[in-house]
């Protein structure tokens, strides 16, 4: 018979090994996270503000009394406040159409509104200049045809342009958001309404727009960060109208390759991260002075709204937006992708395939891809393995500051992805000893800082439903803690980890902001070069290129909701 001082011998070396190698691993995802996040936010506020180890504010004062930068910050917020106004009223009401009501079709609709989120902004940028330029926009050419107008009734490279371009392809972050939260929301309290005699759309002002107001709040606040931190866009059409923003501003700076320019890109990128900060905080404090429940704790199955004699004209309404909204450019590009000469009218005999099969095969292109999908590859891997003992630490131990990683992690999303470039460049370009400054490894750790918390939330959700006692078993079964790890966790949660993987693979793979400043001469991603060819060289060809980039996105996300059985896609 053992006794018990013969288990004890017997199980606590081996416990304190498994210990030892789980913290170890966990202490050195915690340490790259530091490192690669921290620091570089903690010296661009540093070198901000501190000129050869003296505080000095003069750089701040320089680049605010120049009317330049003044007038981009201005507009920096105008634009993103105007945008985020137009995407919740837009959101909100396609949202409550799809979510609660009977309107025709519903699910196809939702899937395509939320297809303009699968959309890369600067192809985006590039189809509405393609259907909007003033001299050779489709859409202003065949309005000018029908109508008998004397001048193209549109002009993109303008501020009605830009907002536009912006709302449309940032508005999806509210609507998936308050989607979700109206699917979820507990249906009791519209039902009193209703019950108390209230029409539809007055319980609707009165009772769901209220108890929404935390999710459309949210929703708001990724819509302007998003695009005050946007740069492909407003590089796009805003530059070629003469609107800058603090983004372009910055990266002009960056471009100049001097110190004063560096110095000046850091105070505007400080600028920039402090107020979507501030607007997170703000926002976070403002729902934490009252108390929202619209979950309960039984099923919820919210009321179907008859539309009644509303229900084919909002039909009709909603298929127009969609048309407009996603049709309409992804036709663009794909048109302009096979057209032979842009000096000819668009007929079948203009068409071909073979502008294709040369941007295929030359190496000036394919080189960019194959960066891109490396590097995208790499940071999802290093990623995903990192967000695994992050989510770990947050799902499956007590310890005092488990949370602290993933903070840090959100805090990586939360920073405009401008700001972390610009961070990473004046830290690690030999100042600390480790010189990353125009290859592939800075572009990875780019990535990997700004997308980790996609992987840490897919990963955090799956470990939380694996009941502890799983492991506890393996642990008490003489496994080590890899082991349990390897044979037990891994398996369970594998599809959240693969969908994790692809969460940021897919945003990598296609990323601008942070390339444009990043890249190198050997590094050059296909989200650059296909900056370059709308910008300077040859649109046509960056068409080619752009329908390359929605079809392996859409691929990706085909794969991703597979895997996931439909539990997580974009």
């Amino acid at each position: 018979m053992i006794n018990r001082t013969q288990l004890q011998t017997k199980f606590v070396p081996l416990s304190l090994k498994s210990l030892d190698t789980k913290w170890l691993v966990i202490f050195l995802s915690i340490s790259i996270l530091v490192i690669f996040t921290v620091v570089p936010m903690l010296y661009l506020l540093y070198r901000s503000c501190v000129v050869e180890g003296v505080v000095d504010f003069s750089t701040y004062r320089a680049i605010y009394s120049s009317s330049v930068n003044w007038t981009a910050f201005i507009n920096t917020f105008y634009i993103s406040l105007t945008v985020t106004f137009l995407s919740v009223l837009l959101s909100f009401p396609l949202a409550w159409l799809v979510g609660r009501t009977n309107l025709p079709g519903k699910y196809f609709f939702r899937t395509t509104f939320i297809t303009s989120y699968m959309i890369p902004p600067y192809v985006g940028a590039i189809a509405w200049t393609q259907l909007l330029s003033p001299n050779t926009g489709y859409l202003n050419e065949w309005l000018v045809h029908v109508f008998g107008l004397t001048s193209a009734p549109f002009n993109i490279y303008s501020m009605g342009g830009l907002i536009w371009c912006l709302t449309i392809f940032h508005s999806p972050f509210a609507f998936i958001t308050i989607s979700r939260a109206l699917e979820k929301m507990d249906p009791s309290l519209e039902e009193a309404s209703r019950i108390a005699g209230a029409s539809p759309l007055r319980t609707l002002w009165k009772v769901t727009l209220p108890l929404m107001f935390p999710s459309i709040l949210a929703g708001g606040v990724l819509v302007f960060i998003g695009v005050g931190s946007a740069f492909g866009i407003p590089a796009i059409i805003g530059m070629p109208g003469q609107i800058e923003v603090l983004t372009t501003r910055i990266v002009t700076y960056v471009y100049m390759g001097t110190g004063k320019g560096i110095r000046d890109a850091t105070a505007l990128a400080v600028s920039l991260m402090i107020s979507a900060n501030f607007i997170l905080y703000a926002s976070t404090m403002l729902l934490s002075r009252k108390d929202y429940v619209t979950i309960g704790g039984k099923s919820t199955r919210p009321v179907v709204v008859d539309l009644g004699k509303w229900k084919w004209p909002l039909t009709l309404l909603t298929s127009t937006y969609g048309l407009i909204a996603i049709v309409l450019p992804i036709g663009s590009i794909v048109i302009t992708s096979m057209i032979k000469s842009l000096s000819r009218p668009i007929t079948i005999d203009n068409l071909t395939v073979a502008n294709w099969l040369a941007a295929i095969r030359n190496q000036q292109y394919m080189e960019p891809l194959w960066n891109s999908f490396q590097a995208a590859s790499i940071a999802a891997t290093g990623a995903t393995g990192i967000a695994l003992f992050i989510a770990y630490l947050l799902i499956k131990t007590r310890v005092n500051g488990r949370a602290v990683p993933d903070g840090l992690a959100t805090l990586g999303g939360a920073t405009p992805s401008i700001v972390i470039a610009l961070a990473l460049i004046i830290t690690f370009s030999g100042e600390f000893g480790l010189n990353l400054y125009a290859t592939m490894s800075i572009l990875i750790v780019g990535y990997m800082v700004k997308y980790l918390t996609m992987a840490v939330r897919t990963i955090a959700a799956s470990l939380n439903q694996v009941h502890s006692s799983l492991e506890e078993a393996a642990l008490n079964s003489g496994a080590s803690w890899l082991q349990s790890l390897r044979d037990i966790m891994l398996p369970l949660i594998g599809p959240s980890i693969v969908a994790g993987w692809f969460l940021v693979f897919m945003p990598s793979f296609y990323e601008l902001t942070m390339s444009i400043i990043l890249y190198g001469s050997g590094t050059k991603t296909i989200g650059v070069l296909l900056y370059e060819l709308q910008t300077y060289a040859d649109p046509q060809d960056a068409s080619v290129l752009a329908v390359i980039i929605l079809v392996i996105v859409l691929v990706s996300n085909m794969i991703l909701r597979k895997v996931s059985k439909g539990a997580i896609g974009i």
